[in-house]
Order: C-alpha cells, then structure tokens, then sequence
C-alpha cells in the first residue's frame, strides 16, 4: 500500500454524508448510557469490600464472570439486529427494551444490606450483574450498531464517534465522585446506603438516556430486504458462518486486540489507583475515615480534572486524524498516554497529593482517543466486509467488538483481585499497610497500563485501511449496490410483464 501517497489525498465530505445535529446530539445522548456500565460500577464495586469486607479475590471473579455470559449474548444480540425486520427499523426495538430493562437491572443490582455472609454478597451481586448485562446488551450493541451506518463518510463517522465520545465522558465526569458521595456521611450513615440510593439514580438516567436514540435516531438500512434463512437449523448455521467471517477478518481483529489491551490495562490499573490513594499517598492521616475523606475528594477532582482533559483530547484527535489519518492519530495519543502513566510515579506523593494532577493531562490521550479511533475504524471495516461478502453486518462487528472490550474488563477485574491479594493487603490493616504491600501496590498500577499501551501499538503497526482505501472500498460497494438495485428492478419489471401477458391471455381465453 502506497501509504504517503494516501496520506497525501483527503477527501471533502459531501453534504448527503453529513449527520443532522439533531440526530448526532440524540445518538450522542445513548453514549451517556452505554459508558456507564464501566464508568459506574468500576468505582461502586469496591462496595463489596470496604463497605461489606468481601474479599478482593471474590470481587473480581464477580466481575469477570459474567462476562462469559456476554461470550454468548453479545454476538446473538448483533445477531438477531442485524436480521430483524419491524416496522419500527432492525435496531430501535431491540435498543428500547435494553435500555429500560437494563437500568431498571442496575439499580436493583447495588440494593445490598448488611447483615448477611460473604457468600450472600457474592452470589447477589453475581445474579443481578449477570441480569444486567444480558439486558444492557440489547441496548449497547444495536446502538452502536447504529452509529456505524450513519454516514459512509471517512471523517464523517469519525466526528459522530468524537461527538458521541464527548457526551460519554459526562459519566466519568462524575463517577470519581461516586467514593466521595457514597462515603459522605451527612448524606448516608455508611457507603452501603450511599451505594443503594446512588444506584437508583443511575439507573433512572440511563434508561431516560437510551430511549430516546430509540424513539429519535433514523436507521439508514431499516428497509433492507428480510434475510431468507429459515428454521432453527439454518438460523443457527448462518449464525456461526457470520461469527466466523468475522472473526477472520484481519483489519478487526487487530482493533479489536489493541482495544483489549489498552482499555483492559487502564481498568486493571485503575483497580488499584483507590488502593494507593488511600493507603499510601494519605497514609499519614491520623484515622481510616479521614483517609477515605481526604482520598475520595482527592480521585473526585482528579477524575473531573481527567474528564475535562479529555474532551480537549477527543477534539483534537478528531482534528488530527483528518490532517494525518486514524492509524497515524493512534501512535502520536497512546505514546503520549505512556508518558503519563510514567509521571503518575511522582504524582503519588503523601507529601504533595494534589501532584498526580500532572499526570492527568497526558494520561487522557489514552481513552479519549482510543474509542473515538477504534469505532470510527470498525465502521471503516463494515464497508471492507459488504465489499467481501456482500452483507451488512454492524450488529455482528459492533457485538464482537464490545465483547472483547468486556473481555478485557473482566480480565482485569479478574486480575486485579489476585494481584491485590498477592501484594498482601489486609483491610484489617487499615493505614499500616506494608511497606512492600504499598510499592507492589504503585508498581501494578503504573506498569500494567504501559505495557498493554505498548503491545497495542505494534498490534496496530500493521492496519491497513488508509483514507484512500476506504474511498475506493465505498465507490465500489455503491457501485454494486446500484448494479444490485437495477437488476432487482429488471426483475421485478420482468414479473410485472409477464404477469400482464397472463391476464391479457386469461382474457382472451
């Protein structure tokens, strides 16, 4: 592939390409929802432990268990949007339920009282974790989904991704905050009761958040022909012939690796981060409650300070992917996101606690330019697979995707409990944790991020679909389309004809 040369040429978005403000800002809207789930639960599940004493371990396993259940459900979810015919689109009614079920699934999932075992606690939040997820995926697949056939512009799918991006980051605006709420005790008597309220309240806002993509969003392939594979049998086999194309296809494996190791690193970093906070960079605070006081306001205006980074970082990813191109945007953001994670080294300092703020600033290049990349290439992908096998299949690559971005929470929360435990923590300990406990603590959090940064560059190195590229796969599939769409009217003329020459016949018989 000629790489200077497509890098050279950059094409105009044309003004039938362009997405409405309105239906960006209502697609965006689902993105508060969608990254919820992470966003949310990653700073509520530590419940589990200060709050209730479940041992790490058990925390984790709850978390990555049922992401097996995901295994089956997102790809049966992409599945069955793609293939679905309503009057109503293939997406939106399969969105709709996802989004009621699922934040009605995750409220009830933090209702938790004391009182009860370890044992209890774990299988409680199991079920109804579990229930949340097979739920939530009827909503986060076929909206995403929906988000790659909105426009077949190159840069203009890449500005639906910043905008959606954007309006994502309003959870992790907050989510840091959620420690600190939960713990303020003029609020609630103990975190526990802060959790359960708090859980009800996000659950009424991502159900008022992903309506209304289903009631507002247009679907650009509702009107497809309804595919003519009948019987289980059948259904079944097309399934499993689907998945696998998928999943040979090169270009998305490749996005999808580096999505689980980048994404999959920062969370099992950030498993740790409230760990350090608390028990080494304010371990000179005179009690444990001032600890958690002192560190909750301490991750609550780092994390706002890192949300507001990042929307400067979604917008200039946006700006120079249009100047230098996706896969060249991906190795200027994740290097400098490394950097970051470096400086969060000296930015743990008891002395100093604000000064992790430093590290802010560049660790957001991470994520806020790998989601806004990542799904604008995936879309990039679906073009390249109707050029192959002349099918429209974003439920499948957007299931697909999810999944393994799932995949690589689950392994880190997995992970991460075990990785906790083997640095000898004992929350029995309070604020005279180990000195080894403490270091092994630092090196976990800071390591694993740049290592999984790391390997998804040279898994990227090698992505191929260029700008140019994804101009020529589109004038041919348009192309096709159009040959398609004659022959199906000849056709359809055809029949016409020779069903007048029946009448005109049967008259004159």
């Amino acid at each position: 592939m000629a790489k200077s040369t497509d890098q050279a040429k950059h094409y105009v978005t044309a003004e039938k390409d362009r997405i409405p403000l309105f239906q960006k800002l209502v697609y965006s809207i689902g993105a508060f929802a969608n990254t919820a789930q992470s966003a949310f639960i990653g700073q509520m599940v530590i419940v589990l432990n200060l709050g209730l004493g479940v041992n790490p371990a058990l925390v984790g396993l709850v978390g990555a268990i049922p992401r097996i259940v995901d295994a089956i459900s997102d790809p049966i979810t992409g599945y069955y949007s793609d293939n679905l015919r309503t009057r109503w689109g293939r997406r939106k009614p399969v969105i709709l339920f996802g989004a009621i079920t699922g934040g009605i699934c995750y409220a009830l999932m933090f209702q938790l009282f004391k009182g009860h075992s370890e044992i209890y606690y774990f299988w409680y939040f199991l079920i109804f974790q579990i229930l949340y997820f097979i739920c939530f995926t009827c909503f986060s697949i076929p909206w995403i989904a929906l988000g790659y056939e909105m426009t077949p512009d190159y840069h203009e799918r890449t500005r639906l991704q910043a905008a959606s991006n954007i309006m994502g980051q309003l959870p992790w605006l907050i989510a840091p905050w959620c420690w600190a709420i939960m713990h303020n005790q003029a609020w609630f008597p103990d975190i526990v009761v802060g959790g359960r309220v708090l859980a009800l309240i996000i659950g009424g806002v991502i159900v008022a958040c992903g309506v209304l993509p289903a009631i507002f969003n247009r679907e650009f392939f509702h009107s497809l022909p309804k595919p003519d594979v009948r019987g289980g049998w059948n259904v079944t086999k097309d399934f499993f012939v689907g998945a696998g194309i998928t999943l040979k296809n090169k270009p998305f494996v490749k996005l999808c690796v580096a999505t689980l190791l980048i994404f999959g690193g920062f969370m099992c970093a950030s498993a740790f981060t409230l760990y350090v906070v608390f028990f080494y960079v304010f371990k000179n605070a005179p009690v444990l409650d001032q600890a958690y006081a002192q560190g909750g306001r301490l991750l609550g205006f780092y994390g706002t300070f890192s949300a507001i980074c990042t929307l400067g970082v979604i917008a200039f990813t946006t700006w120079l992917s249009r100047k230098i191109g996706k896969r060249n945007t991906f190795f200027v953001t994740i290097p400098i996101s490394i950097i970051g994670y470096a400086l969060k080294w000296w930015g743990y300092s008891p002395e100093h606690p604000y000064l992790l703020f430093i590290a802010a600033p560049f660790i957001t290049f991470g994520l806020g330019s790998l989601f806004t990349l990542m799904s604008s290439m995936v879309a990039d992908v679906c073009d390249v697979d109707e050029l192959q096998t002349s099918t429209r299949r974003e439920g499948m690559f957007s299931a697909v995707y999810w999944w393994m971005v799932k995949l690589g929470v689950a392994a880190a929360s997995l992970i991460s409990g075990f990785l906790i435990n083997s640095t000898g923590f004992r929350q029995e300990l309070g604020l005279a944790q180990a000195t080894k406990t403490l270091l092994w603590m630092r090196i976990y959090d800071i390591g694993i991020a740049i290592v999984t940064s790391l390997l998804a560059i040279f898994v990227i190195w090698s992505f191929e679909i260029s700008e140019h590229k994804a101009h020529e796969v589109r004038v041919e599939i348009e192309r096709r389309r159009g040959e398609r769409r004659t022959a199906e009217e000849r056709r359809l003329e055809e029949e016409r004809r020779l069903e007048e020459e029946r009448r005109r016949k049967g008259r004159r018989d």
